[in-house]
């Protein structure tokens, strides 16, 4: 039996008071008033609604490290990124490596493996893999519903996963960035709950007014918060917070969810209403075996030194101090590596783009030929994109980049299969020399590169080949990487390692030229047919907002 002394913020009863906390077996046996000159805070533990672990880079026992010295002592986790790449083995694989920590860790099925059908991804899961999943206690809803069209048009197969959570009574959250009207009022009708891809208050406004949970999301890349923060106030019992995609240095530096419970209070937010947010909406919409510090709860709380500072003193999980002062409270255990790469090395070849011969010099070629291309336009912070028009550059008959006009060649082949290299171009990542690639590429994880110049493409996406994924940044003759050899996505070394060597990348690729806050989250999602409005696969270049595939050259 221990007792812990300290400011008792209540935020179910909405009240605070100096008390005394006793804990016996895990559980909290009783909470009463006391007085004492203890200042420190003590809150339930937080909670993120909705995170993908594998962009943290680590694996589930060495991202519970990070989190857990942030306050944090659950969340819920969609392992999508490793089904796409491994299937049902990627899923047993996050399931094992989350038991070597405390971190209470809620993973979903996923539903869309292959995100669509449009681009080629590691595995598959089917209607009749993702009722097998459903019907196991260890997997607790159904992930992100990203194939929203298949929802309004009611695709049978993706009926049919709907319907099985809906049997074995669990939650369905949902994915539909800029879903309005009828369409979304469908979208909802199928029982799916929630939505983490809102990007204007309108649209959250929305789908809260029909029935919806809004989960803020403040990731590495997508950054919704000052957005949508209001909205905490305004509808307290809708919304939640999560990070949805976090990159380690982002987790250490910049904090998890106790970031946004800062941020919240900075902006005049009810210091409730936040923290009904970061844990009691998600625990009770979920059914998350998490304690709302009350007595007989699970003991899951936190101690901080002010609610305004909000920095995190010690986190404890079913009674245990797992972090105290600065020091993680459970070792790192040995993770092994399991991976799907099968690819071989390019060529210059394979990323040539030639026009046909019109002319002997540029200005002739471009003249006679009067073809725009398509050019993706990346927006920083977001995950959606937009398309513009523009004349290629052309050099010795190949169109090439022109980091003149911030107009960069991108490619993405497929990790899986040595199928040909898809071309497109893109605006806004803002190198002027060398090339960044990446082998994490939302949601099927191809090989997905941007570059000045061929050469420098080349020489990026065979490093990455070497490494057998991972992500590299620099110039053809000097490249910088670092290997992720689970599944292409996470490293087996500690979170700091991977965070200090990321770190070290993504000032690499600023020296380049990217004013990008995140250049190498932002260029994972560009491959993402699920998320408006032109993206580039390893099948071609396509519209979302028409989903189909569209030519490189406009009046083609």
């Amino acid at each position: 039996m221990k007792e812990y002394l300290g400011i008792i913020v209540d935020a179910v009863s909405r009240r605070q008071f100096k008390g005394e906390i006793t804990v016996e077996n895990g559980k909290i046996i009783s909470i009463k008033e006391k007085k004492h000159d203890n200042e420190q805070y003590i809150l339930p533990g937080l909670v993120d609604a909705h995170v993908h672990i594998e962009s943290s880079m680590t694996v589930p026992s060495v991202f519970a490290r990070m989190a857990v010295a942030k306050g944090t002592v659950a969340v819920v986790s969609d392992p999508h990124e490793i089904a796409n790449v491994m299937g049902e083995e990627g899923i047993v694989y996050m399931l094992e490596d989350s038991k070597k920590a405390p971190l209470k860790v809620f993973f979903g099925v996923p539903s869309c493996v292959p995100a669509t059908p449009f681009e080629s991804a590691g595995a598959v899961l089917d209607a009749e893999a993702v009722d097998r999943l459903l019907a196991r206690k260890d997997l607790y809803y159904l992930s992100e519903m990203m194939n929203f069209p298949g929802v309004i048009s009611e695709f049978p197969e993706v009926m049919t996963k709907l319907e099985s959570a809906k049997k074995y009574g669990k939650v369905i959250d949902g994915h539909a960035p800029g879903l309005r009207g009828d369409d979304l009022q469908k979208y909802i009708g199928a029982g799916i709950s929630t939505d983490h891809e809102c990007f204007t208050y309108e649209e959250a406004v929305e789908k809260i007014k029909l029935g919806m949970k809004v989960l803020i999301r403040e990731g590495s890349s997508a950054r919704n918060f000052e957005t949508l923060y209001s909205l905490i106030d305004e509808y307290p019992e809708s919304v939640m917070l999560c990070t949805d995609d976090s990159h380690p240095d982002t987790l250490i530096h910049e904090g998890h969810i106790d970031k946004l419970i800062r941020r919240g209070q900075e902006k005049g937010i009810d210091i409730y209403n936040l923290i009904r947010a970061a844990v009691i909406n998600p625990v009770e919409h979920y059914g998350l075996n998490v304690g709302l510090l009350r007595e007989g709860d699970a003991a899951d709380f936190i101690i901080v030194d002010d609610l305004k500072s909000f920095n995190v003193l010690s986190t404890f999980i079913n009674g245990n101090c797992v972090y105290n002062n600065g020091k993680v409270l459970f070792p790192v255990e040995k993770v092994s590596a399991k991976n799907v790469f099968n690819r071989n090395k390019i060529s210059i070849d394979d990323v040539k783009l030639s026009v046909p011969p019109a002319g002997e010099t540029k200005e002739q070629i471009i003249r006679e030929q009067m073809k725009k291309i398509r050019v993706i336009v990346a927006r920083d912070g977001e995950l959606v994109t937009c398309q513009e028009l523009a004349m290629p550059e052309v050099e010795n008959g190949n169109i090439v980049s022109d980091p003149s006009r911030d107009i960069l060649k991108m490619v993405v082949l497929s990790r899986y299969a040595n199928d040909p290299v898809q071309i497109g171009f893109i605006k806004n990542i803002g190198l002027k020399k060398g090339a960044i690639a990446s082998s994490i590429a939302h949601d099927s994880h191809n090989i997905i590169a941007v570059g000045a110049t061929d050469k420098d493409i080349v020489e990026a996406v065979n490093r990455l080949v070497e490494n057998r994924g991972g992500i590299v940044v620099g110039t053809a003759d000097h490249l910088l990487d670092l290997p992720l050899e689970v599944a292409g996505l996470m490293s087996t070394r500690n979170g700091e390692e991977v965070a200090s060597r990321y770190h070290l990348l993504n000032a690499e690729a600023r020296r380049l030229g990217t004013t990008l806050k995140s250049p190498f989250m932002t260029l994972a999602f560009m491959s993402l047919l699920v998320i408006p409005e032109l993206k580039l696969g390893d099948r071609g270049i396509f519209d979302v907002t028409k989903f189909e595939f569209v030519k490189l050259f406009a009046s083609e």
